[in-house]
């Protein structure tokens, strides 16, 4: 069953500053490349939602995917969406990111 796939507002306010910052460092052209790699990382939750891992430390019903070696994805999953919570520096304190 594939489900819908939100970006909630806190995992947008991280995307653009992701953005901001990865376009100050090496370029729009790569920014946007990165943007869309995570996107469709994001995306492809709806085939397999149950792959994280779950985080109900952070939150109840929290689930968490590494993407490449620098991002973690956090979503939640109910019966006909995923709703990403927060796209993070894998350097980040998760539980500090959700207690913000």
């Amino acid at each position: 069953m594939n489900r819908s796939v939100l970006i909630g507002p806190r995992a947008a306010e991280d995307l653009a500053a992701i953005a901001e910052w990865i376009e100050a460092a090496a370029g729009p052209d790569i920014a946007n490349a990165y943007l869309n790699r995570l996107q469709a990382a994001c995306a492809e939750l709806s085939n397999f939602p149950s792959r994280g891992t779950p985080r109900d430390d952070l939150a109840s019903g929290v689930r968490t995917i590494p993407f490449g070696r620098r991002a973690t994805i956090a979503y939640r999953v109910t019966a006909d969406t995923i709703t990403i919570l927060r796209i993070l520096h894998r350097g980040r304190d998760l539980g500090a990111a959700f207690q913000s």
